[in-house]
């Protein structure tokens, strides 16, 4: 089964689940949770054999064990209890929260998502999958996902002018779903013949990111997880701290960002009379190469 006629299976569930008022973005939330169990399982398994920090009771085999309301309640636990971990898994599921209330399409989610063998897909299969999933849920306009999907064709065209280099970090202080890191990550591989101790800092060291939005967040470690940035055991590599009020955690020597989407707010202030006074503010983004900034540091 090509990645095309995956997304196509996974995302035509959707539907189904919405009579139940699962909206696209929770879905795609959901998915997230399933497929890191499920990728979870097989890297415990040979010849994997790695601690990934899931205790057994709360594994994928103990999802696909359970039905009926026996199997909500698990789910519920287990979503919590994982939230607590520290690292990537702890990101994936904070503040995770069951929005599938039909315990019978729940367990038609994890059978679907048990089909595949994850872990021995390629990379690109694997990123195609939930970038094709992500495009779908940002193109449903009711789900407000737009503006943490910036489009593809802009960012590689950003990318190909910045022209990073092996060896150097690149951050992204609004990452979204990821998008900067997954074409500058492209653009590395294909246009460098990458050594072996290039290839392990591309995909341990290259990437911090700032997002706020937990759900965002889990999003864009998901991305770039199946992309092969980043380890299912390692840590987090995006930050949930503001990048407007924080000071960042590493000094970078590319940053990579898209400006904000339109937004209207307003200002008062007080005027020379001691009267106050209100303006309008409006910020507009113009998806084109000359409203970005790369700045070097």
């Amino acid at each position: 089964m090509n990645a095309e006629s995956i997304v196509s299976k996974v995302w035509s569930f959707c539907t189904t689940l919405r009579d139940d008022g699962v909206g696209y973005g929770d879905y795609l939330e959901q998915l997230t949770y399933l497929i890191f169990l499920k990728m979870a399982d097989e890297y415990s398994r040979p010849p994997h054999n790695r601690d990934v920090g899931i205790p057994t009771e709360y594994n994928w085999h103990s999802l696909k064990t359970k039905k009926g309301a026996a199997l909500e309640g698990h789910y519920v636990m287990l979503l919590r209890e994982l939230g607590n971990k520290s690292g990537m898994l702890g990101q994936i599921f904070t503040k995770a929260q069951n929005k599938i209330q039909d315990p019978a399409k729940l367990s038609r989610l994890i059978d679907m998502v048990d089909d595949p063998d994850w872990v021995v897909m390629g990379a690109d299969t694997k990123g195609t999958i939930y970038e094709g999933l992500l495009e779908k849920n940002a193109e449903d306009t009711k789900s407000g996902a737009g503006q943490y999907f910036t489009p593809r064709a802009l960012i590689k065209a950003m990318v190909e002018c910045v022209r990073p280099e092996p060896g150097k970090s690149i951050a992204d202080p609004a990452c979204g779903t990821g998008g900067f890191f997954l074409a500058a990550y492209d653009f590395l591989k294909a246009n460098y013949p990458l050594d072996r101790k290039q290839l392990a800092f591309l995909k341990h060291s290259t990437f911090y990111g700032n997002e706020i939005v937990a759900n965002t967040r889990r999003m864009c470690l998901m991305n770039m997880f199946l992309h092969n940035i980043g380890e299912i055991d390692g840590n987090s590599a995006i930050s949930s701290n503001d990048a407007l009020v924080s000071p960042p955690a590493e000094t970078v020597d590319y940053v990579l960002a898209n400006p904000p989407f339109g937004k209207k707010s307003s200002m008062t202030f007080t005027n020379e009379d001691g009267e106050q006074e209100k303006d309008d503010l409006t910020y507009n983004r113009q998806d084109f190469l000359g409203d970005h900034i790369q700045q070097t540091a």
